[in-house]
């Protein structure tokens, strides 16, 4: 089955990430992860009533880490984490991170 993560900011800007060889984060790993990298990356609730939803600190942790780390070697750690994390947060094989629209799609 294919596994991949994409992260958009618009064309060019498009970095995808194959999970084929990697295994995908357990959940409750998975959302550890993300709240560490929120909190880290020092992210904002996106919601007005301060609820943070798995899906809104996938974009959150996207947008605050910025296109270099997803573009950079240097950075590809990081990113195929991020993947492994948004993919088993959400339990989805195919996920996209849309970050010119704030959108998640499966």
């Amino acid at each position: 089955m294919r596994s991949q993560v994409t992260v958009t900011w618009g064309e060019p800007a498009t970095y995808r990430f194959d999970l084929e060889d990697q295994p995908t984060m357990p959940n409750d790993q998975a959302r550890a992860w993300l709240d560490g990298q929120f909190t880290a990356l020092e992210c904002e609730p996106i919601r007005l009533t301060g609820k943070v939803l798995t899906a809104d600190k996938i974009l959150s942790v996207a947008q605050a880490a910025g296109q270099s780390r997803f573009r950079d070697a240097g950075e590809r750690e990081w990113a195929l984490a991020f993947a492994r994390a948004t993919s088993g947060a959400l339990g989805k094989p195919v996920v996209t991170v849309d970050l010119a629209t704030m959108s998640l799609g499966y």
